[in-house]
């Protein structure tokens, strides 16, 4: 047997998306770092192994503005561009080679974390190594380090330290929580398998094993949707073990899973009921995919009420977006439906006391064991968001190295460079502002080539009848004079329109009514009707639009999108299932959907000027939507005339580097794998062609270019010092949008970027 022992400032154990964002953002804070996977592929749920996509705060499109940004963003986008079609091979790459591009982490796949060392008592305790077994090299390796992750999903490396933590279900009680049941249980949510299926092209006959559950037998056709050319997780429902313990009952699970599969799959092949003549199996899973099992105790426990009432944490890290989330103990064979949804009216906060246990002083957890109740994890679980618990976790560490204390001590002493370090990578925190005092940039004079200052979208490619309220989100920056909009009248009417705050800068539902106008309208096509609606908030923040339904009026709809612009219908609130044993919850969030509208823009003139693309926006502090777009737009198409955004300073410094931010509409729900088909390799509102200038030798100078980007974010050092009082960020292509966008702008002088101690 061969014997080592491998010595990193950190050891992630977990190849799952919140373990290689963890060990991606320590790595790139110059930690080095032990990345340890128990299979020959990262990824977890969402690899080629299991297939699961990856869902996050966006819920399919539910929740507005809310892709995740840093490190899972990055991700997102790359896939996209590699691999449009979704093939989860792919995917597993996409995974690697962002891992293999660290030159701070050292990759440990098939390696098996089975022992772990640790002393102290109960309440103080210290992981002193880990050692695991690399399967098919047989090598035992003991791991030295001074912080770990626990990013294994079930919590293994903790519950072996002696970390506190809790399985399943807590009372009511406990948290005040009204989805948690009357008395405590170990219940949890179960495991599931796919499948994926394909046209064979000719008749194909298949013969079920004799294990195979008749399914004609039990309540699954009567409760479950079946079609023929369906898979992967449109069968997400197959699911079942959240009576056992799904993890010491792992291959009973996973054999009933299988037999539950192949009587599907005879199902739709032998019943007659389908046309899948031609169909056949391409792959089964054979590793379940869990959903649940351990979650530890940190300093805060987060609950459902946090999650509803979108708690803005003084330690918030990372946000999620993705409905509480909890299924039938009875998975598969349940009478019930698969599952229940209750949304906040936007993104929730994630606080850092949740990533750390509260008695093995060196661990951190990331993923769907950190410190939350077993309601609350119904959305804390999915992937994109396990992905930014990671990067926050991962940095909490790599800052814990470096200062040589523990998270409670960072989470005491060292919040806000914590905060402003997840900011300076682009990670998802919402709502705090950049404070980094050596970024020069939030101390220029910033001007443009030209700004965005008429909002209106007036190109009319169909019209779309009233026969429901429709909304549309606008920024309100400085105030709200009034509107048009673009109108069919089949005979006289009243069109009836009203303003309403979101309440919450990061919410985009109708929070309070503000103003309320209506206007005449003659019986007529394509006419411009102007509505006066007068607010003038305090702070700038978007207005919700709602148009009142008139089945005599149609408004028309531009297929150009509009940043800071999102279009909504009225669907009606769908009733809260019956099992919950309450009365129905109102969810705006629901109510309001904008899958019809997607990348579509209700045709109108705002009045007067905004000011809410200037050119000052990328260095006001935040980094994504928040009570506005919180970016620069410009009002020409750089394809025609390059566009300039400029900084400036009274005196020469000596710059290093330039961090620039792109608009890659993070209301743009992307998907790894095979949900839905997003049709384009490159966010078009990306910035594709640029290059940055510097003012030396009373002239410009280029001091870097990039052509055929396709990232939000890219960090120029300009390796030797460049002293200069005026820089500027000259766009000559986008990847589609009419304007140069820009998020943020970061400068930083030689030897002063932060935040390394």
């Amino acid at each position: 047997m061969r014997q080592e022992i491998a010595q990193a400032d950190i050891t992630v154990v977990g190849g799952g998306l919140a373990g290689v964002n963890a060990a991606i953002a320590a790595a790139r804070l110059g930690r080095t770092v032990a990345l340890v996977q128990n299979r020959p592929v990262l990824g977890g749920n969402s690899s080629s192994e299991v297939r699961v996509w990856v869902c996050g705060a966006t819920a399919h499109g539910t929740q507005r503005y809310a892709r995740e940004t840093g490190i899972m963003g990055e991700l997102f986008v790359e896939n996209q561009f590699r691999n449009i079609e979704g093939n989860p091979y792919l995917w597993d790459l996409t995974l690697l080679e962002a891992v293999r591009a660290e030159p701070n982490i050292r990759l440990y796949l098939n390696t098996d974390v089975h022992e772990v060392e640790a002393d102290g008592d109960e309440r103080d305790r210290t992981i002193r190594s880990l050692t695991g077994w690399m399967m098919g090299s047989e090598r035992r390796i003991r791991f030295e380090s001074l912080f770990y992750l626990d990013c294994t999903g079930d919590g293994l490396i903790g519950f072996l330290a002696g970390a506190k933590h809790r399985i399943g279900r807590e009372a009511q009680h406990e948290f005040n929580e009204s989805w948690a049941p009357l008395v405590p249980d170990d219940i949890t949510l179960g495991s599931t398998l796919l499948f994926y299926t394909k046209d064979a092209g000719r008749p194909v006959r298949f013969v079920p094993p004799s294990f195979a559950v008749d399914i004609a037998k039990t309540t699954i056709p009567v409760r479950r949707i079946i079609r023929s050319g369906d898979n992967g997780c449109a069968y997400w429902w197959i699911e079942w073990g959240g009576e056992l313990d799904t993890v010491h009952d792992n291959e009973r699970i996973r054999d009933e899973l299988w037999a539950v599969i192949y009587g599907i799959w005879d199902f739709i092949k032998n019943s007659g009921k389908f046309d899948a003549d031609r169909m056949t199996l391409e792959w089964v899973g054979s590793i379940p995919g869990k959903r649940e099992y351990r979650r530890f105790v940190g300093d805060y426990v987060l609950n459902q009420n946090d999650i509803l009432e979108q708690h803005p944490f003084e330690d918030r890290v990372a946000f999620g977006g993705w409905s509480i989330d909890l299924h039938p103990p009875q998975g598969v064979y349940a009478k019930e439906s698969g599952s229940k949804h209750l949304y906040p009216d936007g993104v929730y906060h994630i606080p850092f006391r949740s990533l750390y246990s509260v008695n093995v002083n060196n661990m951190l957890m990331a993923g769907r064991d950190i410190s939350a109740s077993h309601v609350a994890f119904g959305t804390t679980r999915v992937m994109a968001t396990c992905a930014v618990i990671g990067e926050a976790a991962g940095t909490g560490a790599a800052l814990c190295a470096i200062k040589g204390v523990s998270p409670r001590e960072l989470h005491r002493r060292h919040l806000r460079e914590l905060q402003q370090t997840l900011l300076r990578q682009d990670a998802s925190v919402i709502g705090i502002r950049n404070e980094d005092e050596a970024d020069a940039a939030r101390h220029a004079d910033v001007a443009a080539s030209g700004t965005l200052r008429v909002l209106a979208a007036e190109q009319a490619d169909e019209a779309y009848s009233l026969t429901s309220d429709i909304g549309f989100i606008v920024p309100v920056d400085p105030r709200l004079d009034g509107i048009e909009l673009l109108v069919n009248a089949a005979d006289d009417a009243v069109l009836q329109v009203e303003a309403w705050s979101t309440g919450r800068l990061e919410n985009y539902v109708p929070f309070r009514l503000e103003a309320s106008s209506e206007a005449s309208v003659k019986r007529g096509e394509r006419q411009w009707v102007a509505l006066p609606l007068a607010w003038s908030p305090d702070t700038a923040q978007n207005a919700f639009i709602v148009v009142k339904a008139n089945d005599r009026l149609s408004v028309h709809l531009s297929n150009r999108p509009l940043t800071g612009v999102l279009t909504f219908k009225d669907g009606g609130e769908p009733p809260v299932p019956s099992s919950l044993e309450e009365k129905q919850v109102d969810q705006p969030l629901v109510r309001w959907r904008s899958h019809p509208f997607e990348r579509k823009t209700v045709c109108f003139r705002l009045a007067g000027e905004t000011n809410a693309f200037l050119p000052s926006k990328v260095a006001d502090g935040y980094h994504r939507p928040y009570g506005g777009p919180h970016l620069w737009s410009s009002e020409a198409d750089p394809s025609e005339t390059p566009q300039w955004l400029e900084l400036a300073w009274p005196q020469p410094i000596a710059v290093g580097s330039v961090h620039l931010t792109f608009n890659d509409d993070v209301n743009e729900d992307l998907i790894n794998l095979h949900h839905h088909r997003t049709p384009f390799e490159a966010i078009p509102e990306l910035v594709k062609d640029y290059r940055v200038e510097a003012w030396l030798n009373d002239g410009w100078e280029t001091v870097a270019e990039c052509r055929n980007n396709h990232k939000r974010k890219r960090v120029h050092s300009l390796g030797a010092k460049i002293e200069t009082n005026r820089l500027r960020v000259v766009v000559a292509a986008t990847n589609g949008c009419p304007r140069a966008e820009i998020v943020e702008v970061r400068v930083y002088e030689c030897k002063r970027e932060k935040p390394l101690g």
